[in-house]
C-alpha cells in the first residue's frame, strides 16, 4: 500500500512539475512575442505619426496656396488659372521659347449692323498691339461685318436681342479677362474723334482710376447726367456741384448722383474693379439699370477717389436708336443687301420697341434696388463702407 502510495505521488508530482514547465515556457514565450510585437507597433505608431504630421502640415500650407475650386485633385503647376480672348494659330506657333506677352486691355462692345460705321470707328481707334476686341452682336447679323479689314482680329459673339450686360454675365467672367488690365465696355453710338486709347489709360494710371468713363462732349452729346459732361481745362473731375434746386452736391457730397460713380454706356473697369462688378451683375436683370449708383462699392478704396469722368480724352454720345429698334432684329444677307445703306446708320426704325425697353429697364432698377437692399439687410458680417 505504500509502495501503492509512492508511486502515485511521484506520478502525480511529475505531472506537476511538467505543468508548471510548460507554464513557465508559454510566459516566456507570450513576453517574447509581447517585448516584439511592442517594439514593431511602437516603430509602426511612430511611422503613422511622422506622416500624419507631415501630412497636416502640408495640408495646412496647401491650403495657404488659395487653388481654385475643382483643382485641389491637380498638382499646382499645371492648374492654369486664367484665359484670354487672344487667337491661337492652328500650327507653326513656337510654344517652347515665347517671349513673354505685353500686356493688354479689352474693348468689348454690344453692336448691331446698322451702326457699323460708328463701331468701325471705334474700333480703328484702339491699337491692336494694345487692345483686344470681342462684339456682342444682338441682331444676329456677323458676317455682314467682314467689309472691315478689322473684322478677323474681333471676336465675334452673336445672341438675339440680347443686352450688353447679358452678354457680360456670360463671356466676361473675370478668370477669363484677368490678363487685361482694363475692360473698355462700351455702348455702340459714340463717337472718338477726340479720343485717345492708349493716352486714356496712361492717365488712369495716374490718377489711380479704378473704374471710370470718358467725359461726354456737352454741346454734340446726348448728356444725361451732369457729372458725365467734359469740363474744359481739365484733366480729370471726380465731383460736380450744383447748389439749386433737387439733387443738391456740395464739397462734402460722399456719394451718387455727386460723386463716386460713372454713366454704363461707356464704363472702364481695371481688372480688380471688374471683378466686383462682375458679381453685382443680376444675372436676369439684363439691363443693368441702379447698377451704376452702387459701383463705387467695387472701387477698390475710397469711391470719391477711385471712380472719375476722364476730361483730356472724351467722346460724342450720338444717342442713336439701338436695341428695341430695328428694322427687323435680324436680318439675312439677302435681306441686307435690298436695304438702302443708307437706312441703316440712323434712319428711323420699322418697329419701334424702346418704349417696352424703358418700361423693362426701370422694373428692373427697382427690382435690383430691393435686393440689394434685403442684402444689406440679412449679411451679418457686411459692414457698409457708406452708410
Amino acid at each position: 500500500m505504500i509502495k501503492a502510495f509512492a508511486s502515485n505521488f511521484i506520478l502525480s508530482d511529475s505531472k506537476n512539475r511538467l505543468r508548471i514547465y510548460t507554464f513557465f515556457a508559454a510566459v516566456f514565450l507570450g513576453a517574447g512575442v509581447y517585448f516584439i510585437a511592442s517594439e514593431f507597433i511602437t516603430k509602426e505608431i511612430f511611422r503613422w505619426e511622422v506622416f500624419y504630421s507631415a501630412r497636416n502640415v502640408k495640408s495646412s500650407t496647401c491650403k495657404n496656396q488659395c487653388r481654385p475650386p475643382g483643382s485641389e485633385s491637380l498638382p499646382e503647376g499645371i492648374i492654369s488659372k486664367t484665359s484670354n480672348f487672344e487667337f491661337q494659330p492652328l500650327w507653326g506657333s513656337s510654344l517652347q521659347n515665347k517671349k513673354p506677352k505685353a500686356s493688354k486691355n479689352l474693348l468689348a462692345v454690344a453692336v448691331g449692323i446698322k451702326q457699323r460705321h460708328v463701331v468701325s470707328r471705334i474700333i480703328e481707334k484702339f491699337p491692336p498691339d494694345d487692345f483686344d476686341v470681342i462684339l456682342f452682336h444682338y441682331d444676329g447679323v456677323v458676317d455682314e461685318w467682314r467689309e472691315f479689314s478689322w473684322y478677323s482680329r474681333a471676336l465675334h459673339v452673336s445672341a438675339l436681342n440680347q443686352t450688353k450686360w447679358w452678354f457680360a454675365k456670360r463671356f466676361l467672367h473675370p478668370d477669363i479677362v484677368a490678363e487685361y488690365n482694363y475692360i473698355f465696355l462700351w455702348d455702340e453710338d459714340l463717337g472718338v474723334e477726340y479720343f485717345d486709347p492708349k493716352r486714356y489709360v496712361s492717365i488712369l494710371k495716374e490718377e489711380g482710376l479704378e473704374i471710370s468713363q470718358p467725359a461726354l462732349d456737352p454741346v454734340k452729346s446726348k448728356v444725361h447726367q451732369p457729372l458725365t459732361a467734359r469740363k474744359t481745362g481739365s484733366k480729370v473731375h471726380r465731383r460736380f456741384y450744383n447748389f439749386k434746386g433737387a439733387g443738391r452736391c456740395y464739397a462734402n457730397s460722399t456719394g451718387p448722383p455727386c460723386t463716386g460713380w460713372v454713366e454704363m454706356m461707356a464704363p472702364v473697369f481695371s481688372r480688380a474693379g471688374w471683378r466686383c462688378t462682375w458679381y453685382m451683375i443680376q444675372n436676369d436683370l439684363i439691363h443693368a439699370w441702379g447698377l451704376d449708383r452702387q459701383l463705387g462699392y467695387c472701387a477698390q478704396g475710397d469711391r470719391t477717389k477711385k471712380v472719375g469722368v476722364v476730361d483730356a480724352e472724351y467722346i460724342v454720345h450720338l444717342g442713336l436708336p439701338t436695341l428695341g429698334a430695328s428694322h427687323d432684329n435680324a436680318l439675312s444677307s439677302n435681306a441686307l443687301s435690298k436695304k438702302d445703306s443708307s437706312n441703316l446708320d440712323g434712319s428711323e426704325p420699322q418697329v419701334d420697341n424702346r418704349v417696352k425697353v424703358r418700361m423693362q429697364s426701370s422694373l428692373e432698377m427697382q427690382i435690383f434696388k430691393d435686393r440689394w437692399a434685403d442684402a444689406t439687410k440679412t449679411d451679418r458680417c457686411w459692414i457698409d463702407p457708406y452708410p
